[in-house]
């Protein structure tokens, strides 16, 4: 069985990202897995945690700590596998897309923001390399996005031929969250050959969703920034996440980013579902 990835740090907002994978492993009926992954076989720092019955502090390695994680949020786990931890040695975001590879994830679900006192931001240096990396979509939550329940999605399409790939992934999330997406179209110029492509795609997209028996809404934006706009109508719509795809420029070897797909990670207030251009074919 495919699992739901989810990376710890033990801060508050890896934690809230804990919250939405289990959410969405019940709703999949996926496995659970959470993993931490350390500098190296020597590096454990220890928990010190405070009895408040015995009025004393006592200290708990990385494996009791996250075996402790696993027995306080078993009860809420009713995805029918499995709910466990996994504790790697390296650099971060190469033992968390690595483990998704051997694993074959649904999904990673993490924090972007997690600071726990660890000598840099374990989470939000690292989320970035994973969505350029995994192998599988990346759900990224910006810190104090406490929603779980997911109800509107919002597809942007471009003018990309790539950008339909999100569509089958995005068709699944809604078809099992019963979730409504919105296909919007968003461009930066009034070009009438960018407008065409753009509304043949959105027209299909939204046609494929509509097929599968989901709601559908369509709408066009035009601006001066599309993840601006994107961001924009998310949260005036009250949306609970972004779909796009992680548009990557670069050489296989070093991967980055495009412009728009940063931005949209970095600042979005609304989770992000990034997926790969070569993860689907529309």
């Amino acid at each position: 069985m495919q699992n739901i990835l989810v990376p710890v740090d033990f801060s508050k907002d890896s934690m809230n990202a804990l919250n939405h994978g289990i959410y969405l492993a019940n709703t999949f009926n996926q496995s659970l897995r959470i993993i931490h992954v350390r500098k190296d076989k020597n590096y454990d720092l220890p928990f010190v945690l405070k009895d408040k019955d015995k009025d004393k502090e006592y200290a708990k390695t990385t494996e009791e700590f996250c075996e402790e994680i696993v027995n306080k949020y078993k009860a809420k786990y009713q995805g029918g596998g499995d709910f466990d931890f996994v504790i790697r040695t390296g650099r971060i975001y190469k033992g968390i897309t690595e483990q998704a590879e051997k694993d074959g994830s649904l999904m990673i679900v993490m924090g972007t923001h997690g600071i726990s006192g660890f000598e840099e931001f374990w989470l939000g240096s690292n989320a970035y390399r994973v969505v350029c990396k995994a192998p599988c979509p990346v759900m990224t939550i910006r810190h104090g996005f406490r929603k779980k329940k997911i109800k509107k999605i919002i597809l942007p399409i471009d003018a990309r031929q790539d950008t339909r790939v999100k569509v089958p992934f995005t068709c699944e999330l809604a078809q099992a969250l019963k979730a409504e997406v919105h296909v919007i179209d968003v461009r930066e110029t009034n070009a009438r050959d960018v407008i065409a492509r753009l509304n043949r795609y959105a027209n299909q997209s939204a046609e494929y969703l509509e097929k599968r028996g989901v709601k559908t809404v369509r709408d066009s934006f035009k601006g001066s920034n599309v993840a601006d706009l994107t961001i924009a109508y998310a949260v005036h719509v009250g949306a609970e996440l972004i779909s796009m795809v992680s548009n990557h420029r670069g050489n296989p070897m070093r991967m980055y980013l495009s412009s728009e797909a940063q931005e949209m990670v970095n600042h979005s207030p609304i989770p992000v579902l990034s997926v790969h251009p070569s993860y689907a074919k529309f």
